[in-house]
Protein backbone atom coordinates (compact mmCIF):
# COMPACT_ATOMS: atom_id res chain seq x y z
CA UNK A 1 0.00 0.00 0.00
CA UNK A 2 1.17 3.53 -0.76
CA UNK A 3 0.89 4.77 2.81
CA UNK A 4 3.19 1.95 3.96
CA UNK A 5 6.02 2.62 1.49
CA UNK A 6 8.39 4.02 4.10
CA UNK A 7 7.95 1.27 6.66
CA UNK A 8 11.23 -0.42 7.46
CA UNK A 9 11.22 -4.01 6.16
CA UNK A 10 14.43 -5.37 7.67
CA UNK A 11 14.54 -8.82 9.25
CA UNK A 12 12.42 -9.05 12.38
CA UNK A 13 12.68 -11.48 15.30
CA UNK A 14 10.02 -14.14 15.75
CA UNK A 15 7.67 -13.46 18.63
CA UNK A 16 4.98 -15.46 20.38
CA UNK A 17 2.29 -12.88 20.97
CA UNK A 18 1.27 -9.24 20.81
CA UNK A 19 -0.95 -8.29 23.75
CA UNK A 20 -3.17 -5.21 23.78
CA UNK A 21 -3.99 -3.82 27.21
CA UNK A 22 -7.29 -2.08 26.53
CA UNK A 23 -7.49 1.40 28.03
CA UNK A 24 -10.77 0.64 29.83
CA UNK A 25 -9.24 -2.53 31.28
CA UNK A 26 -6.28 -0.87 33.00
CA UNK A 27 -7.70 2.56 33.87
CA UNK A 28 -10.85 3.81 35.54
CA UNK A 29 -12.36 5.28 32.39
CA UNK A 30 -14.82 7.54 34.21
CA UNK A 31 -12.14 8.94 36.56
CA UNK A 32 -9.73 11.36 34.92
CA UNK A 33 -6.22 9.88 34.68
CA UNK A 34 -6.79 7.17 37.25
CA UNK A 35 -5.23 3.73 36.88
CA UNK A 36 -7.13 0.59 37.86
CA UNK A 37 -4.31 -0.66 40.08
CA UNK A 38 -5.93 -4.01 40.85
CA UNK A 39 -6.55 -4.87 37.21
CA UNK A 40 -3.11 -3.67 36.08
CA UNK A 41 -1.45 -5.75 38.79
CA UNK A 42 -3.41 -8.85 37.78
CA UNK A 43 -2.79 -8.35 34.06
CA UNK A 44 0.94 -7.91 34.73
CA UNK A 45 1.03 -11.08 36.83
CA UNK A 46 -0.81 -13.04 34.14
CA UNK A 47 1.55 -11.80 31.45
CA UNK A 48 4.50 -13.08 33.48
CA UNK A 49 2.73 -16.43 33.94
CA UNK A 50 2.11 -16.64 30.19
CA UNK A 51 5.70 -15.72 29.32
CA UNK A 52 7.76 -17.67 31.82
CA UNK A 53 7.73 -21.48 32.02
CA UNK A 54 6.28 -23.02 35.21
CA UNK A 55 8.81 -23.75 37.92
CA UNK A 56 11.08 -20.87 36.98
CA UNK A 57 13.01 -18.96 39.60
CA UNK A 58 11.36 -16.52 41.98
CA UNK A 59 10.26 -13.10 40.80
CA UNK A 60 12.77 -10.32 41.34
CA UNK A 61 11.36 -6.89 40.59
CA UNK A 62 13.09 -4.37 38.34
CA UNK A 63 11.46 -1.14 39.54
CA UNK A 64 14.02 0.43 41.84
CA UNK A 65 12.55 3.93 41.93
CA UNK A 66 10.31 5.68 44.45
CA UNK A 67 6.54 5.42 44.10
CA UNK A 68 3.95 7.82 45.54
CA UNK A 69 2.48 6.43 48.74
CA UNK A 70 5.06 3.65 48.97
CA UNK A 71 7.93 3.58 51.45
CA UNK A 72 11.62 3.46 50.68
CA UNK A 73 12.95 1.37 47.81
CA UNK A 74 14.05 -2.11 48.89
CA UNK A 75 17.47 -2.22 47.22
CA UNK A 76 18.41 -5.45 49.01
CA UNK A 77 16.57 -7.42 46.33
CA UNK A 78 19.09 -6.25 43.74
CA UNK A 79 21.54 -8.83 45.09
CA UNK A 80 19.06 -11.59 44.19
CA UNK A 81 19.89 -11.13 40.51
CA UNK A 82 23.23 -12.84 41.06
CA UNK A 83 21.36 -16.14 41.42
CA UNK A 84 18.97 -15.56 38.52
CA UNK A 85 19.31 -17.97 35.55
CA UNK A 86 19.44 -16.76 31.97
CA UNK A 87 16.09 -15.54 30.64
CA UNK A 88 14.10 -18.34 28.99
CA UNK A 89 10.77 -16.55 28.62
CA UNK A 90 8.57 -16.23 25.56
CA UNK A 91 8.88 -13.20 23.32
CA UNK A 92 5.95 -10.80 23.72
CA UNK A 93 5.14 -7.24 22.70
CA UNK A 94 2.69 -5.11 24.68
CA UNK A 95 0.59 -2.28 23.28
CA UNK A 96 -1.81 -0.36 25.51
CA UNK A 97 -4.69 2.03 25.04
CA UNK A 98 -5.12 5.34 26.86
CA UNK A 99 -8.39 4.84 28.73
CA UNK A 100 -8.87 7.84 31.01
CA UNK A 101 -5.50 9.22 29.91
CA UNK A 102 -5.04 11.26 26.72
CA UNK A 103 -8.57 11.12 25.31
CA UNK A 104 -9.74 14.21 27.16
CA UNK A 105 -6.76 16.28 26.06
CA UNK A 106 -6.98 15.08 22.46
CA UNK A 107 -10.71 15.56 22.05
CA UNK A 108 -10.83 18.98 23.72
CA UNK A 109 -8.06 20.35 21.50
CA UNK A 110 -8.92 18.49 18.28
CA UNK A 111 -5.49 16.90 17.89
CA UNK A 112 -6.96 14.03 15.86
CA UNK A 113 -8.23 16.52 13.27
CA UNK A 114 -4.84 18.16 12.74
CA UNK A 115 -3.89 21.82 12.46
CA UNK A 116 -0.66 22.36 14.39
CA UNK A 117 -0.68 26.00 13.27
CA UNK A 118 -3.49 26.54 15.79
CA UNK A 119 -2.26 27.24 19.35
CA UNK A 120 -4.93 25.07 20.97
CA UNK A 121 -4.05 22.06 18.81
CA UNK A 122 -0.33 22.44 19.47
CA UNK A 123 -0.96 22.74 23.22
CA UNK A 124 -3.28 19.75 23.08
CA UNK A 125 -0.62 17.73 21.26
CA UNK A 126 1.83 18.40 24.10
CA UNK A 127 -0.82 17.74 26.78
CA UNK A 128 -1.91 14.47 25.12
CA UNK A 129 1.63 13.16 24.98
CA UNK A 130 2.29 14.10 28.61
CA UNK A 131 -0.80 12.12 29.60
CA UNK A 132 -0.22 8.97 27.51
CA UNK A 133 3.49 8.75 28.31
CA UNK A 134 2.67 9.07 32.01
CA UNK A 135 0.41 6.03 31.70
CA UNK A 136 3.03 4.19 29.66
CA UNK A 137 5.60 4.66 32.41
CA UNK A 138 3.23 3.32 35.05
CA UNK A 139 2.50 0.22 32.95
CA UNK A 140 6.21 -0.38 32.38
CA UNK A 141 6.77 -0.09 36.14
CA UNK A 142 3.94 -2.53 36.89
CA UNK A 143 5.45 -5.07 34.50
CA UNK A 144 8.93 -4.46 35.91
CA UNK A 145 7.68 -5.23 39.41
CA UNK A 146 6.67 -8.65 38.07
CA UNK A 147 10.22 -9.23 36.83
CA UNK A 148 9.34 -8.48 33.20
CA UNK A 149 12.14 -6.59 31.42
CA UNK A 150 9.83 -4.04 29.82
CA UNK A 151 10.86 -0.94 27.87
CA UNK A 152 8.48 1.91 27.07
CA UNK A 153 8.54 2.93 23.40
CA UNK A 154 6.47 5.84 22.07
CA UNK A 155 5.54 5.96 18.35
CA UNK A 156 6.25 9.70 18.22
CA UNK A 157 9.72 9.26 19.68
CA UNK A 158 10.38 6.35 17.30
CA UNK A 159 9.65 8.69 14.38
CA UNK A 160 6.39 7.13 13.26
CA UNK A 161 4.37 9.33 10.88
CA UNK A 162 0.92 9.25 9.30
CA UNK A 163 -0.48 10.72 6.10
CA UNK A 164 -4.18 11.58 6.10
CA UNK A 165 -4.33 9.56 9.33
CA UNK A 166 -2.99 6.43 7.58
CA UNK A 167 0.35 4.95 8.55
CA UNK A 168 3.10 6.45 6.37
CA UNK A 169 6.36 5.71 8.17
CA UNK A 170 6.91 3.21 10.96
CA UNK A 171 10.52 2.17 11.37
CA UNK A 172 10.47 -0.92 13.55
CA UNK A 173 14.24 -1.26 13.95
CA UNK A 174 14.16 -0.01 17.55
CA UNK A 175 11.36 -2.43 18.43
CA UNK A 176 13.19 -5.32 16.76
CA UNK A 177 16.47 -4.46 18.52
CA UNK A 178 14.71 -4.36 21.88
CA UNK A 179 13.16 -7.80 21.31
CA UNK A 180 16.47 -9.31 20.20
CA UNK A 181 18.12 -7.88 23.31
CA UNK A 182 15.58 -9.69 25.49
CA UNK A 183 13.29 -6.78 26.33
CA UNK A 184 9.50 -6.55 26.11
CA UNK A 185 8.60 -3.40 24.13
CA UNK A 186 5.61 -1.54 25.55
CA UNK A 187 4.05 0.76 22.95
CA UNK A 188 0.94 2.91 23.19
CA UNK A 189 -1.54 5.00 21.27
CA UNK A 190 0.11 8.36 20.70
CA UNK A 191 -0.14 11.81 19.19
CA UNK A 192 2.00 11.80 16.05
CA UNK A 193 2.87 14.10 13.17
CA UNK A 194 0.86 13.77 9.96
CA UNK A 195 2.32 14.69 6.56
CA UNK A 196 -0.95 16.18 5.32
CA UNK A 197 -2.95 17.52 8.26
CA UNK A 198 -0.06 18.26 10.60
CA UNK A 199 -0.90 15.84 13.40
CA UNK A 200 -3.33 13.16 14.49
CA UNK A 201 -3.87 10.36 17.00
CA UNK A 202 -2.39 6.96 16.15
CA UNK A 203 -4.45 4.35 17.99
CA UNK A 204 -3.03 1.31 19.71
CA UNK A 205 -5.21 -0.95 17.55
CA UNK A 206 -3.64 0.42 14.35
CA UNK A 207 -0.19 0.00 15.89
CA UNK A 208 -0.93 -3.66 16.64
CA UNK A 209 -1.92 -4.36 13.05
CA UNK A 210 1.36 -2.93 11.72
CA UNK A 211 3.37 -4.82 14.30
CA UNK A 212 1.55 -8.03 13.38
CA UNK A 213 2.25 -7.54 9.67
CA UNK A 214 6.00 -7.43 10.23
CA UNK A 215 6.65 -9.37 13.44
CA UNK A 216 4.30 -12.22 12.48
CA UNK A 217 3.30 -13.30 16.01
CA UNK A 218 1.73 -16.70 16.58
CA UNK A 219 -1.39 -14.98 17.95
CA UNK A 220 -2.72 -11.62 19.17
CA UNK A 221 -4.72 -10.99 22.34
CA UNK A 222 -6.92 -7.95 23.03
CA UNK A 223 -7.59 -7.58 26.76
CA UNK A 224 -10.79 -5.62 27.14
CA UNK A 225 -13.24 -4.51 29.77
CA UNK A 226 -16.23 -2.61 28.40
CA UNK A 227 -17.11 -3.28 24.74
CA UNK A 228 -20.33 -2.75 22.84
CA UNK A 229 -21.17 -3.93 19.35
CA UNK A 230 -24.67 -2.92 18.38
CA UNK A 231 -27.20 -4.63 16.15
CA UNK A 232 -29.14 -2.94 13.38
CA UNK A 233 -32.12 -2.03 15.56
CA UNK A 234 -29.93 0.18 17.83
CA UNK A 235 -28.52 2.38 15.07
CA UNK A 236 -30.80 5.34 15.82
CA UNK A 237 -29.67 5.80 19.43
CA UNK A 238 -28.90 9.37 20.43
CA UNK A 239 -25.31 10.41 21.14
CA UNK A 240 -25.93 10.60 24.88
CA UNK A 241 -27.49 7.14 24.96
CA UNK A 242 -24.57 5.66 23.02
CA UNK A 243 -22.11 7.19 25.47
CA UNK A 244 -24.08 5.86 28.42
CA UNK A 245 -23.89 2.35 26.99
CA UNK A 246 -20.17 2.69 26.30
CA UNK A 247 -19.54 3.80 29.88
CA UNK A 248 -21.73 1.18 31.54
CA UNK A 249 -20.25 -1.13 34.16
CA UNK A 250 -21.61 -4.34 32.66
CA UNK A 251 -19.41 -7.41 32.98
CA UNK A 252 -18.18 -8.01 29.44
CA UNK A 253 -16.35 -11.13 28.27
CA UNK A 254 -15.68 -10.27 24.63
CA UNK A 255 -17.60 -8.87 21.66
CA UNK A 256 -21.40 -8.90 21.81
CA UNK A 257 -24.12 -8.61 19.19
CA UNK A 258 -25.65 -5.60 20.97
CA UNK A 259 -25.00 -3.46 24.03
CA UNK A 260 -24.10 -5.90 26.83
CA UNK A 261 -26.47 -3.99 29.12
CA UNK A 262 -29.34 -5.59 27.22
CA UNK A 263 -30.64 -8.81 28.84
CA UNK A 264 -30.61 -10.71 25.53
CA UNK A 265 -27.08 -9.69 24.49
CA UNK A 266 -25.19 -12.61 22.95
CA UNK A 267 -21.44 -13.19 23.18
CA UNK A 268 -19.97 -13.67 19.70
CA UNK A 269 -17.76 -16.73 20.09
CA UNK A 270 -16.17 -16.88 16.64
CA UNK A 271 -15.90 -14.36 13.80
CA UNK A 272 -14.62 -15.36 10.35
CA UNK A 273 -12.81 -12.91 8.08
CA UNK A 274 -13.02 -13.18 4.29
CA UNK A 275 -10.28 -12.36 1.79
CA UNK A 276 -11.78 -8.90 1.15
CA UNK A 277 -11.65 -8.04 4.87
CA UNK A 278 -15.38 -8.40 5.46
CA UNK A 279 -16.40 -10.49 8.44
CA UNK A 280 -19.27 -12.64 9.60
CA UNK A 281 -20.28 -14.39 12.81
CA UNK A 282 -19.78 -18.17 12.72
CA UNK A 283 -20.78 -18.93 16.29
CA UNK A 284 -23.45 -18.55 17.48
CA UNK A 285 -25.99 -18.26 14.66
CA UNK A 286 -27.68 -14.85 14.72
CA UNK A 287 -30.96 -13.72 13.21
CA UNK A 288 -30.02 -10.05 12.97
CA UNK A 289 -27.11 -8.34 11.22
CA UNK A 290 -24.47 -6.99 13.58
CA UNK A 291 -23.52 -3.34 13.30
CA UNK A 292 -20.65 -1.55 15.04
CA UNK A 293 -21.06 1.86 16.63
CA UNK A 294 -18.56 4.26 18.18
CA UNK A 295 -18.76 6.43 21.26
CA UNK A 296 -18.69 10.06 20.12
CA UNK A 297 -15.87 11.00 22.52
CA UNK A 298 -13.42 8.33 21.32
CA UNK A 299 -10.75 9.99 19.13
CA UNK A 300 -9.22 6.65 18.06
CA UNK A 301 -12.25 5.06 16.37
CA UNK A 302 -13.36 2.78 19.21
CA UNK A 303 -14.90 -0.55 18.23
CA UNK A 304 -14.92 0.28 14.51
CA UNK A 305 -11.13 0.46 14.57
CA UNK A 306 -10.76 -2.51 16.90
CA UNK A 307 -12.80 -4.93 14.79
CA UNK A 308 -11.44 -3.73 11.44
CA UNK A 309 -7.82 -3.93 12.61
CA UNK A 310 -8.42 -7.36 14.18
CA UNK A 311 -9.89 -8.51 10.85
CA UNK A 312 -6.80 -7.30 9.00
CA UNK A 313 -4.61 -9.25 11.41
CA UNK A 314 -6.73 -12.38 10.97
CA UNK A 315 -6.28 -12.08 7.19
CA UNK A 316 -2.57 -12.66 7.80
CA UNK A 317 -3.44 -16.09 9.22
CA UNK A 318 -2.96 -14.89 12.80
CA UNK A 319 -5.68 -15.75 15.31
CA UNK A 320 -6.99 -12.83 17.36
CA UNK A 321 -8.57 -13.34 20.79
CA UNK A 322 -10.71 -10.62 22.37
CA UNK A 323 -11.23 -11.45 26.02
CA UNK A 324 -11.95 -9.80 29.34
CA UNK A 325 -8.79 -8.72 31.16
CA UNK A 326 -7.70 -10.16 34.51
CA UNK A 327 -9.69 -13.41 34.18
CA UNK A 328 -8.76 -17.06 33.79
CA UNK A 329 -9.94 -16.70 30.19
CA UNK A 330 -7.39 -13.96 29.48
CA UNK A 331 -4.57 -16.01 31.02
CA UNK A 332 -5.46 -18.99 28.82
CA UNK A 333 -5.48 -16.79 25.75
CA UNK A 334 -2.09 -15.19 26.51
CA UNK A 335 -0.56 -18.58 27.33
CA UNK A 336 -1.32 -19.89 23.83
CA UNK A 337 -3.63 -22.59 25.14
CA UNK A 338 -6.31 -21.78 22.54
CA UNK A 339 -4.20 -22.09 19.38
CA UNK A 340 -5.16 -25.67 18.51
CA UNK A 341 -8.68 -25.74 19.89
CA UNK A 342 -11.16 -23.36 21.52
CA UNK A 343 -12.61 -25.17 24.57
CA UNK A 344 -16.31 -24.76 25.23
CA UNK A 345 -15.59 -23.41 28.69
CA UNK A 346 -13.44 -20.54 27.35
CA UNK A 347 -15.38 -17.28 27.20
CA UNK A 348 -14.25 -14.68 24.72
CA UNK A 349 -14.27 -13.92 21.00
CA UNK A 350 -11.87 -15.43 18.47
CA UNK A 351 -11.39 -13.80 15.06
CA UNK A 352 -9.89 -16.01 12.36
CA UNK A 353 -9.28 -16.06 8.64
CA UNK A 354 -12.09 -18.01 7.00
CA UNK A 355 -9.86 -20.57 5.27
CA UNK A 356 -8.12 -21.63 8.46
Amino acid sequence: MEEEKNINNNRFPKINCIVKFGGAAITCKNDFEKIDDENLETVSLQLRQAMIPPGSSKVVGMDWSKRPGVGVVDVTKIDDFEDQPNDNSGKFVVVHGAGSFGHFQASKSGVHKGGLDQPLVKAGFVATRISVTTLNLEIVRALAREGIASIGMSPFSCGWLTSKRNMASANLSSVASAIEAGFIPVLHGDAVLDEVQGCTILSGDVIIRHLAEHLKPDYVVFLVSFLSVQCQWFKHLTESASMAIENSKTDVLGVYDRPPTEPDAVLLREIAVDEDGSWSVLRPTLEEEVQITVAAHDTTGGMVTKISEAAMIAKLGIDVYIVKAATTHSLRAMSGELRDNIPDDWLGTVIRFKNI
